[in-house]
């Protein structure tokens, strides 16, 4: 796995790749399995897709993020801005 570019972040990006990696294998694995995709209705591969990346999100996505709010000492901004202006909905995806 290569180095990042801020040394001190080197462990916290080789654990990121680890994850990633991991998470990967699983994701392609019903694809691997039977690439023609027959016994797999759409729903249920559009649905596998969310679970993988809620997985990810839960398992990878916060170990970069979490080491930032931690290093600039944004907790206490991104607390106040939670309970100033709670997310009730996902922004809609942009159309262009």
């Amino acid at each position: 796995m290569a180095h990042s570019l801020s040394p001190e972040c080197t462990p916290l990006k080789h654990e990121y790749d680890a994850c990633f990696n991991t998470w990967f294998e699983g994701y392609l694995e019903p694809a691997i399995a039977n690439s023609n995709t027959k016994g797999y209705s759409q729903g249920q591969r559009i649905e596998y897709s969310k679970l993988k990346k809620e997985e990810y999100v839960r398992k990878c996505g916060s170990i970069w993020a979490q080491k930032a709010v931690t290093d600039k000492g944004l907790g206490d901004l991104l607390s106040q801005a939670r309970q100033e202006n709670p997310l009730r909905e996902p922004p809609p995806p942009d159309r262009q």
